[in-house]
């Protein structure tokens, strides 16, 4: 694996104050935010299954909510990630937990960020997912093709391929684009 980008998301991540969210009464999820390390990193997205009675056929990293046996989220992130995508553990480079987010649903969700060696066989679970796809990170770098608005809520959209990617996903890569590749992507949580 190529170490430049780890070294530096690393450093990053150390520079970021995150965002904790202290509310009990929310069920705890994680979700793996990884990237390639190549000098074009891509970012790993799945599209849930259109079967699934929640979230169907939308975007998302691999993640769910954390199991009685999970010691901690990036063990819940890393569990999903071999579920869903057939990643393996050993494959990952943890660098850390960005900031956290309810979700619609009410799950705390926090994103473990993560680098991943380039090329690696990966598949789709077809219980949960129809599809992955690695977009480069440069698209998250543009503008956005749209915005979601409801409210005080301003999220941004972006397609890639056949691919929509919009509401918490969207946001999540959006914090991580302006805190960690000094983006000014223009988004309002609430």
């Amino acid at each position: 694996m190529n170490q430049a980008l780890v070294p530096y998301l690393q450093r990053r991540w150390q520079q970021q104050a995150r965002r904790r969210i202290h509310q009990a009464d929310l069920a705890a999820a994680a979700v793996l935010v990884a990237l390639t390390d190549e000098p074009e990193p891509r970012l790993l997205l799945t599209q849930r299954a259109a079967h699934l009675s929640s979230h169907s056929g939308e975007v998302a990293f691999p993640g769910g909510k954390q199991d009685p046996e999970d010691d901690d989220l990036i063990i819940t992130a890393l569990r999903e990630a071999e579920e869903e995508v057939a990643l393996s553990p050993k494959d990952v480079t943890v660098v850390g937990e960005l900031n956290q987010v309810v979700s619609r649903f009410g799950y705390l969700v926090t994103p473990i960020l993560a680098v991943i060696p380039p090329g690696l066989s990966l598949a789709p679970s077809p219980d949960e997912l129809d599809a992955l796809f690695l977009p480069p990170v440069s698209l998250f770098q543009q503008p956005p093709v749209s915005y979601f608005e409801r409210g005080s809520v301003r999220i941004p959209s972006y397609d890639y391929q056949s691919f929509h990617i919009w509401g918490l996903t969207a946001m999540m890569i959006t914090e991580f684009m302006n805190h960690y590749w000094d983006c000014q992507i223009d988004y309002r949580i609430g």
